[in-house]
């Protein structure tokens, strides 16, 4: 594989899918080979998956059920959608990748990232991202955000409590430690503009290496 793959990771309300599309559309208008894509989901045996877990009727969901859902959606949308366009040479910007498993159930939910971890080496055979840019945020004021966002739909994840979301903001900072060359954090409270500004930068920086 000879393409970039770019994750985007960060809490509920952060902004990273508005600031993937922009830089998304930003690569493509400089004539890039990009695409843009999610998980779970991006390819339809994925997003059924992703119907699933986000359903917010099923709050009875274990842990552990939700961890190899999510390493499932994944194995099955790297196989579809991300592996062909990183052999194609392509830029892949994905909305969410394992940094999630590990933060949300890894940590957040107790299962430990190192188990969480290992459920997903199986599931994306060292398929790792190039980048991964982590938007971090207060988890308040995320939670407002969706709150005042009237055209979203809710999710499951969002009707967790406030602590949970403390712990992903926790577990991230715990990522950014233990994989600093991979993932780079830009402050979200600032206006779109200047975290659209910082990520854009970010990205072509790593391009121009």
């Amino acid at each position: 594989m000879s393409g970039l793959f770019i994750t985007f990771e960060g809490a509920e309300g952060a902004g990273k899918t508005t600031i993937l599309n922009y830089v998304y559309e930003q690569l493509k208008s400089r004539g890039y080979d990009v695409i843009k894509t999610r998980e779970p989901g991006g390819i339809d045996i994925s997003e059924k998956i992703r119907e699933v877990i986000l359903n917010k009727n099923h709050t009875a969901m274990d842990g552990r059920t939700e961890a190899l859902l999510y390493a499932a959606a994944r194995r099955q949308h790297l196989v579809e959608r991300v592996i062909p366009a990183l052999n194609e040479e392509k830029i892949v910007l994905c909305d969410r990748f394992i940094d999630s498993s590990l933060a949300y159930q890894g940590y957040a939910r107790g299962l430990g990232m190192d188990e969480v971890y290992a459920i997903n080496e199986f599931a994306i055979e060292n398929c790792m991202p190039n980048l991964t840019v982590l938007f971090e945020l207060d988890p308040e004021i995320g939670l407002q955000r969706i709150a005042d966002n009237k055209g979203r739909e809710q999710n499951r994840l969002d009707l967790e409590k406030v602590s949970f979301h403390e712990k992903v903001a926790e577990a991230y900072q715990i990522l950014v430690e233990r994989f600093p060359k991979r993932i780079k954090a830009i402050n979200a409270n600032q206006t779109q503009e200047e975290v659209q500004s910082e990520c854009l930068g970010l990205i072509n920086s790593y391009l121009s290496k």
